[in-house]
């Protein structure tokens, strides 16, 4: 569309109202751990790393973007960048004509490493976009649970989405209403939900970050269609543990963590991350692949085991290869927004 487009030009495209020039938004949006052992799909915690995103709006026309940090090499500047994309996809969703966009990235969530840095990006180019709607378009976004519902339609699942957008500790699911479409048949598209949890204070998360890089596509393409009944049971067990684990008595966060339905199926994209977890497992700790991997996340039961697991982690570096290890803490705000 023109610039000097008339509102008449306007009503003919469908957009209602028109993004302001001259806004400025800064977003910040924690690292997520999904899955946390048997919460496949489902479970997910907020780090204490945050990419930051500020967004101006200009009369310009297009996207120009500058990434500083993690994927500063190699990804885009200009309108095909997820985020730039993102945030022009939801305004013309919103019926809103697009001013242009300058963007300033800092990246320190690693990319390609199962820590949600695609949810990050998602969730901050949302959260910046409803920022900037004029007041009239505003409400059509729904505020945070808009937001969330939003960023787990385009990235497909919830689990790591949620605590992006909220913080802490969240447990999502799906629900589906039958409708009919063409033909008179039926169905049943999915609804998001997410379930906020009260994390217990005395969880400390651990991650060892390796140097390899494993698309969640990759990692998803090695799970089987079915499971044997007695896996699913034994890991919905798991699960219910893991809750009680997170949220009471974190001294069944090793059994509560041991996983029936995906880890083993990918631990032959991942053979270093599958033999630290292995290792440390053996010696008591409660390893899990964070996401798709291949960064494994430990949860400690206080500081004091959680410096006992670096030191352990360090210990394996001959064995199973150089890791990154951080106590990144946790995040209990989610996504936040600054308007200028």
């Amino acid at each position: 569309m023109e610039e000097n487009a008339t509102p008449v030009d306007r009503q003919s495209t469908g957009l209602d109202h028109r993004i302001a020039a001259g806004q400025r938004v800064t977003v910040t949006v924690p690292a997520t751990s999904a899955n946390l052992g048997p919460g496949f799909d489902c479970m997910g915690l907020a780090l204490g790393l945050q990419d930051t995103l500020v967004v101006r709006t200009s009369d310009q026309p297009g996207a120009r973007v500058s990434v500083s940090g993690e994927g500063a090499a190699d990804l885009p500047t200009d309108e095909s960048h997820l985020v730039a994309r993102t945030i022009l996809d939801r305004w013309r969703e919103l019926g809103v004509e697009a001013a242009g966009l300058e963007l300033e990235a800092t990246n320190r969530i690693p990319h390609g490493r199962g820590l949600g840095s695609s949810a990050a990006a998602i969730v901050s180019a949302l959260a910046a976009a409803d920022a900037l709607l004029p007041a009239e378009a505003a409400a059509k976004a729904g505020g945070r649970d808009g937001l969330f519902e939003a960023a787990a339609l385009l990235e497909g699942h919830p689990d790591n989405v949620a605590p992006a957008v909220y913080g802490g500790l969240t447990l999502s699911y799906e629900t589906a209403q039958a409708t009919l479409i063409d033909g008179g048949e039926p169905h049943r598209p999915s609804t998001m939900h997410t379930v906020a949890l009260a994390l217990h204070q005395d969880i400390v998360p651990v991650v060892a970050i390796p140097d390899v890089e494993l698309s969640t596509k990759a990692a998803r393409g090695l799970l089987p269609q079915t499971v044997p009944h007695a896996h699913a049971s034994a890991n919905a067990a798991r699960a219910g543990l893991l809750v009680t684990a997170l949220t009471r008595e974190p001294s069944l966060l090793h059994i509560g963590t041991e996983d029936f339905l995906h880890q083993s199926y990918r631990f032959a994209a991942m053979e270093e991350s599958a033999g630290l977890i292995r290792s440390l497992r053996a010696q008591g700790y409660a390893a899990v692949v964070s996401g798709a991997g291949p960064t494994v996340l430990i949860l400690a039961h206080g500081s004091e085991q959680a410096g006992s697991i670096a030191e352990a982690i360090e210990r394996g570096v001959d064995e199973f290869g150089p890791w990154r290890v951080e106590i990144p803490g946790l995040d209990v705000s989610g996504a936040m927004v600054e308007l200028h």
